[in-house]
């Protein structure tokens, strides 16, 4: 039976935004005691990992790769329940497969052997360099993950106590100069460098810390939600109704309400102010200092994060179906073009939209027929562009983009696509912009530079605001599913216990 949350004297918390940081520091929220309320835009939970359908195919919007699994379970574990009972997770094989532009391909995982059988294929000297970024790898999870993925950065001196081992771990380093120094042929140098370009970063210049989803991926392995993230999603709202936690969809906040520089609650679009003791939020950080929070609240240093951020990259995403199947086609394929180092320097300095791009194809009927209709695939497509500030007109350049992407693959992976290709539509940053208030219509929040890491984020606690939260891709540790996820354990170090804020 769902729990009376309103028959219970405690403290209040409002969560603004569904995301997973908003669902996980929701969930963290009320098995500390707190009556919690989730408010977001969309018609439903999940932020950007919303669910299309159209025509009998079904899309993951956003997120389809899942790492890390235990801290769903984290999540289930706090009520006293098991996360199988509400979704089940299985193992794509392989992990992923890497289409290279001279036609290679390579498979990564699901076992080491596999991927060091594979690896042998290019090149065989770079088998031990390999077992060598894992080490390396692991040495950076131990630090970086561990220790540090669920602490908050507040204190500059904390952040100085880390320079011993930051400087020991090259952190200084690029993950592609990391990756470069175990492995010498290029396309293996690529394949094992492409992580950051799923947390929004340019593999060149993103900081070696996140060289650590390497060993991540090798120690819990790579996951799918049968029914997609979507279902995942289903899985912790489901969870949430049964504590007690109130849902509210479909509503826009606007501000953050303030009473003698703490923050008392919210105000929503249509005028309605929501009290509370405390206020999480789950909303790009740069947005909330910008637009969300009175003139020159905040700390000045919060307020020249805001002002001075630089955005990830932009995403152009493809949505569609297909009348027929590529059965050899894997579940996760990174397609890289023949540029690699210039065109990720033209995306992410947002000169202007490359003619040329490297895409993430999402096959999820190689592993859930229920995706689309018998005898059809479904897939989301995946290009990196520059961000709003390129200026690009996207009314006229994403119709060009589609057909170079769609005749690209057909020439490739997917013969025969243009003939069968089906219900599609596309997402642009504009789109990232209007739906998810991102700034700059970026896919991933603030970059993962170094610059832009642990101090130099944007803090948990809202910076000269008591009773303000922040959680998400924009927050310390930063994007991807763990990095969201693990941003709401850090409340556990900083929200106070209910009874001492009533």
């Amino acid at each position: 039976m769902p729990r009376d949350f309103r028959a219970e004297a405690a403290a209040t918390a409002i969560v603004v935004g569904g995301g997973f940081g908003g669902l996980a520091a929701a969930l963290r929220l009320r098995a500390r005691g707190y009556h919690v309320t989730i408010i977001d835009r969309c018609a439903r939970l999940g932020g950007r990992a919303q669910v299309f359908e159209r025509d009998g195919f079904r899309h993951d919007a956003g997120p389809t790769v899942i790492t890390a699994p235990f801290l769903f379970e984290e999540l289930f574990t706090l009520f006293g329940k098991k996360m199988s009972d509400y979704v089940t997770l299985v193992t794509p094989d392989p992990w992923y497969r890497f289409h290279f532009s001279d036609g290679a391909t390579l498979d990564y995982g699901p076992t080491q052997d596999r991927t060091e059988a594979e690896i042998a294929r290019f090149n065989p000297a770079d088998v031990a360099g390999f077992r060598r970024l894992i080490a390396h790898s692991k040495a950076i999870y131990d630090v970086a993950f561990t220790k540090l993925s669920d602490r908050p950065f507040h204190s500059l001196w904390f952040m100085i106590q880390q320079i011993p081992d930051l400087l020991r771990l090259k952190s200084y380093e690029s993950v592609w100069k990391m990756v470069s120094r175990y492995l010498t042929d290029d396309r293996l140098r690529q394949a094992f460098s492409v992580q950051p370009l799923l947390v929004g970063g340019n593999p060149y210049a993103t900081t070696s810390i996140y060289g650590l989803i390497t060993y991540v991926e090798q120690r819990d392995g790579i996951w799918f939600a049968m029914g997609g993230t979507g279902a995942l999603v289903d899985a912790l709202s489901i969870l949430m109704t049964e504590e007690g936690i109130e849902i509210r969809t479909g509503e826009t906040v606007d501000q953050i309400e303030l009473e003698n520089g703490r923050a008392c609650g919210v105000r929503l679009a249509s005028g309605r102010v929501i009290r509370s003791d405390i206020v999480v939020t789950d909303v790009d950080p740069v947005h909330l200092y910008r637009n969300m929070l009175p003139q020159k609240a905040g700390s000045k240093l919060a307020r020249f994060r805001a002002k001075h951020a630089t955005s990830s990259m932009g995403l152009y995403v493809m949505y569609f179906g297909a009348r027929q199947q590529w059965v050899d086609v894997a579940h996760h394929t990174i397609w890289f073009g023949t540029r690699h180092r210039e065109l990720l320097a033209e995306i992410f300095r947002n000169e202007k939209l490359p003619e040329d791009f490297s895409l993430y194809v999402h096959r999820p009927t190689a592993t859930d027929p229920s995706f689309a209709p018998a005898g059809c695939d479904s897939f989301y497509v995946l290009c990196p562009v520059p961000n709003l500030r390129a200026g690009i007109d996207w009314a006229v350049e994403g119709p060009r983009l589609r057909d170079r992407i769609v005749a690209a693959l057909d020439g490739s992976m997917l013969p025969g696509l243009m003939d069968t290709i089906c219900s599609e539509f596309a997402m642009t940053p504009n789109d990232f912009k209007d739906r998810y208030l991102s700034v700059d219509g970026a896919g991933f929040s603030i970059s993962p530079y170094f610059r832009q890491s642990a101090w130099f984020r944007f803090h948990n606690r809202g910076e000269g605001i008591a009773g303000l939260y922040v959680v998400g891709a924009g927050a310390h540790p930063g994007a991807g599913l763990p990095g969201v996820v693990s941003s709401a354990k850090t409340l556990d170090h900083l929200v106070p216990e209910p009874v001492a804020v009533l």
